[in-house]
């Protein structure tokens, strides 16, 4: 349907239009015309994305002489299919003179668009990429091809397109989802990933991982070319906080510091191997490090490293602290800062510092300044291209040091050296780590605020939405929340306060623990498992809440009796466990067989289970407040303790 909204002509995919979506669009509308930031929240199930896409691509054919771009951020490759899939219904419904000229694509890791048949099927497909793809590696294929070097032929067909200009003879207007990609990489025999990454600069519409933007190790690669006329969208952020904070943050543990040590005693035979056959190639980089690091954004596509997670860009013009130039100088630094912090690690007490006072530490005991803390990092990548290492997964011991390095020697405030001899969850075992906090989560967000005239902030639960701007330090132009509408009640609320024992229940801090109440919350899932159809989501107020009360129940056997009527999943920190639990709880759902899904509120799967299709008739709330408004037309019980 097309429909004017304040004199712009919309084409909408669908037949009708909620009225909080003609509202939410109004709203976006006018954050666009005023080239200013929105926050924007809506409930899950009204249709965000089909509201949100099909407003900005109206937009953009609607104003011709200010071409935008949409840049849509996601969490997990499920959301960005989905998105992709409203796109491909936005196109067909827009004229065929607009939508031959419009290109959207999906964008993410090699290990999700690699078509090489070897390298696809290992387990580190990076490494294996860097191994055929790598510059040197197809330089010497090229100057012996008597030696049998082996070589990816999806990326050599890419390479040769590349240096012809001839790329977008490959990828026509369209919409091309991860697996239109692989297709299309199997057809033509070019490499998905990096034609993907290339059309990255020229398709109107680029879905991918928030990371993408976020992560300063991967925004440096993929998102430097992104203009200011950009639109970022970043969708399902309820918890884009904690994303950034994480971003910006380093555990360092026993295991990590001796496999530095490992690392660079690696590194020390390689540069012992190139003096003896290729000393040139380190006299090189030696007068190459005189002259800063600015080379770094000119590195062949397939020698592209993570860049660290902090450096100002005005740093990479600046000359290298000749202390670090040389290679041989530069290990001799990184051994020294490894043995301070295995020092500093072995402590009975826990131990909170500032990075100032951490960074004086570390050239008082090591006699390394804060000003060559800061190069590290982009002097070991460096070090490794010269050194043609193709396992970078092998090294990520030493780059997760100097990683923490460049940020104590970046940042003075914000930021934590938290060090803790024994892990809370298991008090008796020492575990010691040392554990770079960031308190700050605009520090990761702000570059992306900075840079682009307009972001969206937008997810089903922004509560309370006025937190947000302090939270991200930005000011939007618009901020709004969204009401459901609803035709009928489809909403049962109820709340537990007595067991079937008839005892109280609570998850009050002094209550929680009570081995009464873990026993009736149990039986009271289990009758609920037993008489409920399909899906049950179980959410916890905290990962070790939800640790603790799922242990216990193992422990009285109230587990094993749930999973005789359903399946059991359980939410946790990993992004990749919790995406692969949450699609196998919908394939239970699906088949009839149902299932229980353990989660945490305002974890990462709060929005990622699609109530439209019952894969959450139940919902029970542990201590957790109802805040979210669930899709309208499904009767939802909810059981708050």
């Amino acid at each position: 349907m097309w429909f004017d909204l304040d004199g712009l002509p919309v084409c909408f995919p669908y037949d009708a239009i909620y009225p909080e979506q003609h509202e939410y669009m109004g709203e976006l509308k006018r954050a666009l015309d005023a080239r200013g930031h929105a926050l924007l929240e809506m409930p899950t199930g009204t249709g965000k994305t089909a509201a949100l896409i099909s407003l900005i691509t109206s937009y953009a054919l609607a104003n011709p002489s200010r071409p935008l771009r949409l840049f849509y951020c996601t969490r997990t490759v499920h959301e960005m299919e989905k998105t992709l899939a409203e796109l491909r219904l936005l196109f067909s419904h827009l004229p065929p003179a607009d939508a031959c000229r419009l290109l959207a694509l999906g964008l993410s890791s090699r290990k999700n668009l690699c078509v090489h048949p070897q390298v696809s099927a290992s387990g580190a497909v990076d490494t294996g990429c860097r191994r055929l793809t790598a510059s040197w590696v197809c330089e010497k294929a090229a100057y012996d091809r008597e030696s049998a070097t082996p070589l990816c032929d999806y990326f050599e067909t890419f390479d040769a397109a590349a240096r012809k200009g001839d790329l977008a003879l490959y990828i026509q207007p369209g919409v091309y989802t991860l697996a239109d990609l692989r297709s299309l990489g199997r057809e033509r025999r070019i490499c998905p990933y990096f034609l993907a990454r290339h059309m990255v600069k020229h398709a109107n519409v680029v879905v991918y991982s928030y990371q993408y933007l976020l992560d300063p190790r991967v925004a440096s690669i993929v998102s430097s070319e992104m203009q200011k006329d950009c639109v970022v969208v970043f969708d399902e952020v309820h918890n884009i906080d904690n994303v950034c904070i994480e971003a910006l943050s380093v555990s360092i543990r026993k295991q990590t510091i001796q496999g530095a040590k490992g690392n660079l005693r690696h590194i020390s035979q390689q540069i012992d191997r190139f003096k003896a056959t290729d000393a040139s190639r380190l006299n090189a980089e030696y007068r190459r490090l005189v002259d800063g690091l600015a080379q770094r954004g000119n590195l062949p596509i397939s020698d592209a490293w993570l860049a660290n997670l902090a450096l100002p860009d005005d740093i990479l013009k600046e000359a290298v602290p000749g202390n670090i130039r040389k290679a041989e100088h530069f290990l001799t630094v990184l051994w020294r800062l490894v043995r301070n912090l295995d020092e500093r690690v072995d402590t009975e007490n826990v131990v909170n510092e500032r990075p100032v006072s951490f960074a004086t530490s570390i050239y008082s005991l090591a006699g390394i300044e804060t000003t060559t803390l800061r190069f590290l990092y982009d002097r070991l990548q460096s070090l490794l291209l010269t050194l043609e290492i193709t396992d970078t997964d092998e090294f990520m011991h030493i780059q997760k040091i100097c990683d923490f390095a460049t940020l104590i020697g970046t940042y003075k405030r914000g930021f934590s050296i938290i060090i803790e001899p024994y892990d809370d969850r298991m008090p008796d075992i020492r575990d010691p780590v040392i554990q770079l906090s960031c308190h700050d989560a605009s520090l990761a967000i702000q570059p992306v605020f900075n840079r682009f005239q307009t972001v969206v902030i937008t997810s089903g639960t922004l509560s309370p939405i006025d937190l947000y701007p302090r939270l991200l330090n930005f000011n939007p132009v618009i901020s709004r929340s969204f009401t459901m509408s609803l035709t009928r009640d489809c909403i049962c609320p109820m709340v537990l306060t007595r067991g079937s024992d008839q005892l109280p229940v609570s998850t009050k801090f002094d209550m929680r623990s009570d081995p009464g109440v873990v026993r009736n919350y149990g039986r009271l899932l289990l009758e609920m498992a037993s008489a409920v159809p399909d899906g049950i989501v179980c959410f916890f107020v905290s990962y070790s809440y939800m640790d603790g009360i799922v242990s216990s129940w193992n422990d009285m056997g109230i587990l094993q009796e749930i999973m005789q009527h359903k399946l059991v999943f359980i939410e946790t920190p990993d992004v990749v466990e919790t995406t692969l639990a949450l699609d196998n709880y919908r394939k239970a759902c699906d088949c009839g067989r149902g299932a229980v899904f353990f989660s945490v509120a305002r974890g990462k799967v709060v929005e990622g289970i699609d109530f439209n299709r019952h894969y959450g008739r139940l919902v029970i709330m542990f201590g957790v407040p109802f805040q979210y408004t669930l899709s309208k037309g499904k009767l939802l019980n909810v059981l708050a303790g």
